[in-house]
């Protein structure tokens, strides 16, 4: 069975508030042939007359009201649907799906949402707490829009993505405050010796903190890995382990419990934004926008 056709719709719900098949013909600008010919192929679908052909006015049969009450709704979801495509291709309101790691989700992203809610209250972000490979690869399968990842990045034009450098923060070491003998800056020696408490070797800081570690002759082996950065605050405050993370300067500081130490050598941590190449619509641009300006 064929799909009902909107446009036959309209024109059975004009004839029916206008009350002729001549005054449906004027307001919808189509011939009167055209008119009577979408009338008869509803009625063909339905196998039943839908309209009573009288004088002065047309007036719908049983069936005919029926289909009248449901199309209008159809039309009415039809514009709605219309409206809330527009208005996204413009950049007026619409939902922009984006993926970071939970440290930029809770220290760098707020900011930029406050600054998009109030220049554009109509656009909805959604934002997955994702790694920057899964980022990737969802923005490659067209499920994500946006990805604020970890840098460098192998090239990615063949995957029709593009990344663009965003901000750049310094690494750190968080040690409980309560050990002794803490240095002025932290080398891998000596935080080698000490309990760690790593990210998961899933994410680019696992691999930019083994890679300073093995630089320096140290393998080090946590006693746990996460992928969870406020986490790992919380039990470096606790007294369970030193971690080497980033430090956003909209973070402030540390727990009281926690004291922070920059690295020597020093670490930095480079974040990107990744985006399709080339199919952005009006809502994913404003997002961009207001990240850039971050």
């Amino acid at each position: 069975m064929r799909e009902l056709s909107l446009d036959r719709l309209r024109t059975l719900v004009a004839i029916a508030d206008l009350g002729s098949f001549a005054a449906a013909s004027k307001a919808l600008h189509l011939a009167p042939p055209t008119i009577s010919l979408h009338v008869a192929e509803l009625e063909a679908r339905f196998g039943a007359p839908l309209l009573l052909r009288g004088k002065p006015r047309v007036a719908p049969t049983g069936a005919g009201a029926t289909l009248i009450e449901r199309a209008r709704r159809l039309l009415a979801d039809a514009d709605d649907t219309l409206d809330a495509v527009q208005r996204q291709v413009a950049g007026d309101a619409g939902r922009v799906r984006v993926g970071a790691s939970t440290g930029v989700i809770a220290h760098l992203l707020p900011r930029a949402l406050e600054a998009l809610n109030a220049q554009h209250p109509g656009i909805d972000v959604q934002v997955s707490v994702l790694t920057s490979q899964a980022s990737l690869a969802r923005l490659a399968a067209g499920t994500l829009d946006i990805g604020l990842v970890a840098l460098p990045q192998p090239p990615l034009g063949a995957r029709g993505l593009r990344i663009a450098a965003w901000r750049r923060d310094p690494v750190m070491a968080f040690v409980p405050a309560a050990w002794t003998d803490i240095p002025k800056r932290a080398t891998p020696a000596w935080l080698a010796a000490r309990p760690l408490i790593l990210n998961d070797s899933a994410t680019r800081l696992w691999r930019q903190t083994a890679e300073w570690f093995a630089a320096a002759g140290e393998q080090p082996r946590p006693r746990i890995e996460l992928n969870y950065n406020d986490a790992i605050k919380s039990l470096v405050a606790a007294g369970y382990g030193a971690a080497v993370l980033p430090h956003e300067a909209s973070a402030g500081a540390p727990d009281a419990r926690i004291a922070m130490r920059p690295l020597r050598p020093a670490l930095w941590r480079a974040l990107g934004i990744a985006h399709r190449v080339g199919e952005a619509d009006g809502a994913t641009q404003r997002v961009l926008a207001v990240l850039r300006r971050t």
